[in-house]
């Protein structure tokens, strides 16, 4: 790249952010789209991140007392069809499995044969509620088989008309927790203390400084009593729902039949919750630490945290650089960051140094440490922090190295944290009327129509009616109703009483 203002990735965020968002993910190799129309390919790269999130993730609902199962795949017709509610807010996404066998029609081609018709129609499931309910109709019996506290992690199918890889796509990852309580309160908090840990997560892990609250009616999980949900903001000042924790209260296990003999002996109904993420926190996490250069990792869930280049400009001294960057990656495997040992890879592909260099800043490892023959002689070599300008590096001593690793990862870490939450209090604004609402959300720059916005904290009048106009004049959704102290005041749209503000957003 010798053109100084020359990116790896174009077009730039500026230019055409959503484009931008998908060059990055094709530079750092991270997916493709499949040939099925809206699903993916998650390629090592990009899998060995979700890998990561899992361990993470997996530790921490054990560590809440959560145990992990697995469902069916195929869930009747008739399960979800007993959840009206439901059901409604999944018909338009359902896959559905309607014949069992395949046979040769009369043109020679393969075909559902005739003869296989299921009795039933089994949806490819969209989420496990209804399926995992059965299960637990048959569980329990008594307020000593409660609570249940299991998560699953699967895949699941949703019919995306708008696919986009990671954020939207008819097949993902995810996890779905699934839990049922002998009384209202304990499911009430168990809702809340998913909601923390995701809150955590996203926070210590990806870096993602989320906004916890909970989703308007119009926009709970479908059946749900409440959903709490966390919302981060992206460069393009958009929101992206990065996980939610529902609180469903006895509609499932009323349709489901999970009821139990309580402690005065009568018969009573469970209260369940569900909470989930995807993989959809990768393209979170891409749309929020991204550059014009590629990806940019939070180190904690970098599968390549420090990459080692040997820089081999001449044949004969390829094997004294190759032998002394094994030997460094051997010493510094013995260092521990977050109490794990620092994942750390030797590139010595027979490649140029500036074509490995950038593919490694394309895939936004977290640190580069480039050594060749003069690095040898003076016991030095060439650090450069994925989070700062390429051109930026640092030269220290192996022992200087050594030591402070580890710290240099945790800083990173927090300065991505640090940055993401800067930008995101500089485009979150208080509104307090219409006009002022609908220009924010308006683009004001006609060459880049897509870079406007940002969270808007303006009141609400609580009605569906106000939100559904905002969300059909402006394409703008309430994201979540946040916690804190409620501040009365005036809804901007109808001039009715609001009991607080309320965040706005254009959103993924």
């Amino acid at each position: 790249m010798s053109n100084p203002n020359q990116t790896a990735i174009t077009p730039t965020r500026e230019t055409d952010f959503p484009e931008w968002y998908q060059q990055v993910v094709k530079a750092a190799d991270l997916a493709e789209n499949s040939e099925i129309r809206g699903c993916m390919v998650i390629k090592p790269w990009g899998y060995g991140i979700w890998e990561l999130m899992q361990s993470g993730l997996d530790a921490m609902f054990k560590a809440t007392g959560h145990k992990n199962a697995y469902f069916p795949l195929f869930i009747p017709l008739s399960y979800l069809a007993k959840e009206a509610e439901h059901v409604e807010g999944f018909a338009k996404e359902c896959a559905v499995v309607t014949h069992h066998r395949l046979d040769t029609g009369p043109d020679g081609r393969l075909r559902p044969s005739p003869s296989a018709e299921l009795n039933e129609p089994l949806i490819v499931r969209p989420t496990s509620e209804t399926i995992i309910g059965a299960a637990y109709a048959r569980w329990v019996k008594s307020y000593r088989d409660l609570p249940i506290l299991i998560n699953q992690w699967a895949n699941v199918v949703r019919w995306e008309m708008r696919p986009r890889v990671f954020l939207r796509t008819a097949e993902f990852l995810w996890q779905e927790g699934h839990t049922a309580h002998e009384t209202e309160a304990e499911a009430i908090e168990e809702t809340e203390r998913m909601l923390a840990v995701y809150e955590t997560f996203a926070r210590d892990w990806l870096s993602l400084p989320v906004v916890a609250g909970r989703k308007s009616a119009s926009e709970r999980f479908p059946g749900a009593v409440e959903t709490l949900c966390i919302e981060t903001m992206v460069q393009d000042r958009k929101a992206i729902q990065a996980g939610t924790s529902h609180f469903l209260g006895q509609n499932f296990s009323r349709t489901s039949g999970i009821k139990f003999l309580g402690r005065d002996n009568s018969e009573q109904f469970a209260w369940t919750t569900s909470w989930g993420v995807s993989t959809r926190l990768i393209g979170a996490m891409i749309m929020t630490h991204g550059d014009d250069d590629g990806m940019v990792l939070p180190p904690r869930v970098a599968p390549v945290q420090v990459v080692l280049l040997p820089v081999t400009p001449k044949p004969d001294s390829r094997s004294s650089v190759l032998e002394a960057a094994e030997k460094l990656a051997a010493s510094l495997r013995a260092c521990r960051v977050w109490d794990e040992p620092l994942r750390i890879e030797v590139d010595a592909r027979d490649l140029g140094g500036g074509v490995k260099n950038w593919e490694w800043i394309k895939k936004g490892a977290p640190i580069r440490i480039e050594i060749g023959p003069r690095d040898i002689e003076k016991g030095t070599v060439a650090v450069s922090r994925r989070d700062r300008d390429h051109k930026n590096k640092s030269f220290p001593t192996i022992c200087e190295l050594t030591a402070g690793l580890p710290k240099l990862l945790e800083d990173i870490q927090a300065n991505l944290l640090s940055r993401a939450e800067t930008f995101r209090l500089e485009h979150t604004h208080q509104i307090d009327t219409e006009a002022d609402f609908r220009a924010f959300f308006t683009p004001q720059n006609p060459s880049k129509p897509k870079i406007h916005g940002g969270f808007a904290l303006a009141h609400w009048d609580g009605s569906s009616e106000t939100e559904a106009r905002i969300k059909e004049e402006l394409k703008v959704t309430i994201r979540c109703i946040p916690r804190g102290e409620f501040e009365p005041g005036t809804c901007p749209f109808s001039g009715k009483q609001s009991a607080c503000r309320v965040i706005w957003a254009k959103s993924y």
